[in-house]
């Protein structure tokens, strides 16, 4: 912050300034846009995988959330900037145990599904 007060010290605090950190903090158009690439990327490949028929049934599941969980770390930290979070952590608790419920709801929907194809 030493840093930061006196640069815009040195403009009578009205200066428009590129101060790398404080740009970070709120994401750079660089960061924003490879965030979207990405995005885009994750949404075709499960996308293509199914509509070719290259994997059927637990593969092509395995890809659609294999998929879906880079999407979620993707928007996390291109997006919601988690690693530049200088704060306590509360946000990162509540988001893991949302993860964690996620995650419960996800694994026992396969496995019903699972179950329910061998029962038939």
């Amino acid at each position: 912050m030493a840093q930061h007060s006196a640069h815009t010290g040195s403009h009578g605090g009205h200066g428009h300034h590129s101060d790398s950190s404080h740009d970070e903090a709120h994401g750079s158009f660089k960061s924003y846009l490879i965030g979207f690439l990405l995005s885009i990327v994750l949404t075709i490949i499960p996308l293509v995988v199914v509509l070719n028929h290259w994997l059927e049934g637990t593969g092509a599941m395995v890809v659609m959330l294999g998929s879906a969980v880079l999407q979620f770390v993707v928007q996390l930290v291109f997006f919601m900037h988690l690693r530049e979070e200088k704060k306590p952590r509360w946000n990162l608790m509540a988001l893991l145990l949302g993860l964690l419920i996620l995650l419960v709801i996800v694994i026992g929907s396969i496995w019903i599904m699972a179950y329910n194809q061998v029962a038939q």
